[in-house]
């Protein structure tokens, strides 16, 4: 479905909205505000749709919490787990927020290493 050359584009077209909101002189704060988070979210989809498909590699970190993922689907927010006897805890952050900051769009997750 989507191709490096895609991915590119994604991120060329998030590189001018970017430029053109810190070029932007007016007294807008939330100018092209819309537009960055669009091409944001467009280039994470498309480099997840390439990770997960094997045409971009994964790090050594992605992997790991791509097998943690696999053996605890169901892990809640700061669930601690064991896997290969190494203690690891599961977080929840915001990707994405409203407009008005108040309510999140899209979560992320990770896994953190427990000392």
């Amino acid at each position: 479905m989507y191709s490096l050359e895609d991915l590119k584009k994604a991120q060329d077209e998030l590189e001018h909205w970017n430029e053109r909101f810190a070029n932007d002189s007016s007294n807008n704060p939330d100018k092209h505000s819309s537009q960055i988070k669009l091409a944001r979210a467009t280039v994470r989809s498309i480099t997840d749709f390439l990770k997960s498909n094997g045409i971009i590699e994964l790090t050594e970190k992605e992997t790991l919490e791509a097998s943690l993922d696999n053996k605890y689907p169901n892990a809640s927010s700061n669930q601690v787990v064991d896997f290969d006897g190494v203690k690891y805890k599961r977080k929840f952050f915001p990707l994405a927020k409203s407009n008005s900051r108040k309510t999140v769009t899209e979560w992320g997750k990770r896994w953190d290493r427990v000392e």
